[in-house]
């Protein structure tokens, strides 16, 4: 399992593309915006380097995103790492013990499909897991 991305939780979406583009150096590889309830976030995807950032900017104060800024700022929201096959590691881990968020479950519109571990066995921090089922394995 490697880490796939982190999330962070803006405020203002431009703003943020704009320090990680053109401050940081980093290329806009997706944008897109779920109206999913329960989601309510636009998206953008910013590859750096070695990195992948997640920017997300809450769409309605129905948003978790909105949630998670009011309780606890902006910043990091989640960590996100890839598996070889979700469906198998969600299995693995219920089967020790682990729950998972199920209403997170879903598919991006990109093909990555992904759901969040209860924070209750995290220690409070939100954790990813997510694979692309498109393609084979996690890439290193």
């Amino acid at each position: 399992m490697k880490l796939d991305h982190t999330g962070i939780a803006v405020r203002r979406l431009e703003e943020a593309i704009e320090i990680y583009t053109k401050i940081l150096g980093g290329r806009l590889t997706e944008r897109y915006t779920s109206d999913k309830p329960g989601v309510e976030t636009h998206i953008a995807v910013i590859e750096l380097e070695n990195q992948v950032i997640e920017l997300l900017e809450p769409t309605s104060k129905t948003s978790p995103i909105d949630r998670f800024i009011r309780q606890k700022g902006k910043g990091v929201h989640h960590l996100a790492y890839e598996v070889e096959d979700l469906e198998a590691a969600i299995q693995k881990y219920e089967a020790e013990g682990i729950t998972f968020l199920k209403d997170t479950y879903r598919t991006n519109p990109f093909g990555r499909r992904l759901i969040y571990m209860n924070p209750v066995h995290t220690q409070g921090q939100i954790i990813e897991l997510c694979d692309y089922p498109n393609r084979r394995g996690p890439q290193s």
